[in-house]
């Protein structure tokens, strides 16, 4: 008797085997190993997503100590049969890189409560080392991720402290400004889906509130304006910029929509060919002609950025996936720049058009 056809499960699983198996035999790169602390939220869910299919990782331990022993699958269901790795609560010095991927404030103390060794790259996703101020700790010296300012600094880093969600939206939409010296004044909204608010329940981020519902908060105090200001003073530092900000919380999941309004007396064909000049060497970030909107960059490290003018007022539109290019997508960009990959390797996503 002939066998019959395989189930699509098993065909999926058996494409999923030959393709880790050639990862295991490249011979044109020598994996990289990796550790990721905090595994169980939304960006080490997504991280681990990331990681167990890039071409050239292999990840040696997720730690979680409220899961240990537990299939990643059993929290991150998605992932039944794409890995039988278990959470575990050990560390292991056997890793080239490690992702932390903490609430904000628990980077530094982890690092502080458990010796890692120098050699040990670490990729910090929380807020701890974003300011110049706070970005050393003993002898590691934090470098800021944002790969679009920062490439070659990254490319030579030994820690990157990894961009807020918001203020890689917010920065991808002004930098071209900046880095022309015509920023003054900038006003600022923004909406965010429920996902940025992490998976600590609280009464915003349940469904039953968010749906139907929008709502300010942190109005103009918001905890990236810090590294924001940093940035735009990177790239225009003699001008004083004044940046207001107010956040919304969106009925939605996932993605972040900004709209800057600055003073601008240039035309849109001068501004046009700024933006695309200024990104033009950066494969994540696209400027569009057209109307964007959210489902353009939702599941993808891609960000987009639309300019409209009227008068002399210009307004700068931009949007990420506040997950991936607003965390760990762009997180496992910088590990490929520090480790001398491809900067898209494991990053060719596609967006959910429907």
């Amino acid at each position: 008797m002939q066998p019959g056809p395989k189930s699509p499960e098993a065909s999926y699983r058996d494409k999923f085997i030959i393709m880790q198996s050639k990862k295991t035999h490249s011979s044109n790169k020598q994996l990289v190993k990796v550790g990721i602390i905090g595994g169980a939220g939304y960006t080490g869910g997504e991280l681990i997503r990331l990681l167990i299919h890039h071409p050239y990782t292999a990840v040696s331990f997720i730690h979680s100590r409220s899961n240990a022993g537990k299939p990643i699958h059993s929290v991150h269901q998605d992932l039944l049969g794409d890995t039988d790795l278990a959470f575990t609560d050990k560390l292991s010095d056997k890793i080239d890189v490690l992702f932390l991927c903490l609430g904000h404030g628990e980077s530094k103390k982890f690092l502080s409560e458990n010796k890692i060794a120098e050699k040990i790259k670490i990729i910090d996703l929380a807020n701890d080392f974003r300011l110049k101020q706070q970005s050393k700790l003993g002898k590691r010296q934090f470098v800021y991720g944002l790969p679009e300012i920062n490439r070659e600094q990254i490319r030579s880093a030994n820690n990157i402290a990894n961009p807020g969600c918001f203020a890689t939206s917010i920065q991808l939409g002004l930098l071209p400004l900046a880095n022309a010296g015509l920023l003054d004044e900038i006003y600022t909204t923004g909406i965010t889906g429920s996902t940025g608010a992490g998976q600590g329940l609280a009464t915003t981020s349940h469904f039953s509130w968010r749906a139907n519902n929008i709502q300010a908060y942190k109005t103009l105090t918001h905890q990236h304006l810090g590294e924001i200001g940093e940035s735009l003073l990177q790239l225009q530092p003699k001008t004083k910029i004044e940046l207001s900000f107010v956040p919304w919380r969106g009925d939605f999941t996932r993605g972040i929509f900004a709209s800057s309004t600055v003073h601008c007396e240039e035309t849109m064909e001068e501004l046009t060919k700024l933006y695309e000049q200024f990104y033009k060497d950066h494969a994540f970030t696209n400027v569009s002609k057209d109307s964007i909107f959210l489902k353009q960059v939702v599941n993808t490290n891609k960000a987009v950025v639309q300019l409209e003018k009227a008068g002399s007022k210009l307004v700068v539109h931009s949007a990420i996936d506040n997950l991936l290019k607003g965390a760990s997508g762009q997180a496992v960009q910088n590990m490929n720049l520090m480790f001398g990959l491809d900067e898209c390797a494991g990053l060719n996503l596609k967006a959910t058009a429907f």
